[in-house]
């Protein structure tokens, strides 16, 4: 197969501003066996009227409505998209990145030997100021642990699965994640031992906005908050049971994140910041830190009294 069918699926919600762009960037891909497929989760705005030029002006790419029996969200509408996908490979994508025009190509070329999944690099883009923040590290010999603890990341545009290795799993996307849904999903692949690839190129731009899913853990949105928590929990428990995980390192990451939240939370004096205390010290005494949680318990307290006490957590990350 020199030239195998490339779905891919975007799931979009209210992104009439700025789906163009991403489309434009694959009509303009040098590889041309491509299919497009966008599952609206049932957008409020003009996103059907900008997809509906795009029909017109190439029949690649198709247009469906989440179906009302389907429960809402983005992986809800990739799980769809994967249904109605007809391609040898898959790459998901979301509706506000942008893939560069040779991308497709270069991954393609890569699956000779027929690979479970090829990853490429990603570059993290400011989009009003249209600046590079980073790039992402994918290649790790602890690739598990690694992945779990942040040191390497695969954003969800940038790696092409082999359907043959999706249609072998029990389930694709989790539709009860919302924040994390891309790292839970990938770190689900990841136990399943695929084959992979691994490029140094830069292929993906993910695009960081107000509107970014991610942002919202910085505004402190206390149901993305619980996402995350809830997807991290879901893999602790099954990397509990490893014996080839070091659990320590595990820990001490998930305790550095609730610290990171809770710093943020006072310093903005944010209404979850007693939420996030709760769970952190909780944590703490789970993971038998006690001279921690004491830390943590004497710098809140001297928050509640005063107002203040971010000097008990300055060596917080």
């Amino acid at each position: 197969m020199n030239n195998p069918l490339v779905s891919i699926i975007i799931p979009t919600y209210n992104r009439a501003h700025i789906i163009s762009e991403t489309l434009d960037s694959i009509i303009s891909q040098t590889y041309q066996n491509w299919e497009c497929i966008v599952v609206d989760d049932r957008s409020t705005d003009n996103t059907e009227g900008v997809i509906g030029e795009y029909l017109k002006l190439d029949s690649r790419f198709s247009y469906y409505q989440r179906p009302e029996s389907r429960v809402q969200g983005p992986n809800s509408c990739r799980n769809f998209g994967f249904e109605k996908s007809k391609g040898a490979f898959i790459q998901w994508f979301d509706s506000d990145d942008l893939l560069l025009s040779n991308a497709i190509g270069l991954l393609i070329k890569s699956s000779i030997g027929n690979p479970d999944a090829i990853v490429a690099k990603t570059d993290c883009f400011d989009f009003l100021t249209d600046t590079r923040i980073s790039t992402n590290k994918v290649f790790s010999h602890n690739l598990i642990e690694d992945y779990f603890t942040g040191k390497i990341t695969f954003y969800i545009g940038g790696i092409l699965w082999n359907r043959t290795f999706l249609l072998k799993q029990d389930e694709l996307f989790d539709i009860n994640i919302r924040n994390m849904d891309d790292w839970d999903f990938n770190l689900r692949m990841l136990y399943e031992k695929p084959k992979i690839v691994f490029l140094d190129d830069i292929l993906f731009q993910y695009r960081l906005h107000k509107d970014s899913f991610s942002n919202e853990l910085r505004k402190l949105n206390k149901l993305e908050l619980i996402s995350e928590f809830k997807a991290r929990d879901k893999h602790l428990a099954i990397l509990e049971k490893r014996k080839d995980i070091n659990k320590e390192v595990i820990h001490t990451f998930l305790l550095r994140r609730h610290k990171k939240y809770l710093k943020m939370a006072i310093i903005k004096s944010d209404k979850n910041v007693y939420f996030l205390f709760n769970l952190l010290f909780l944590k703490q005494l789970e993971y038998g830190r006690f001279n921690d949680s004491l830390k943590t318990a004497v710098g809140f307290l001297v928050f509640f009294i005063t107002g203040r006490g971010y000097i008990f957590f300055k060596d917080y990350p």
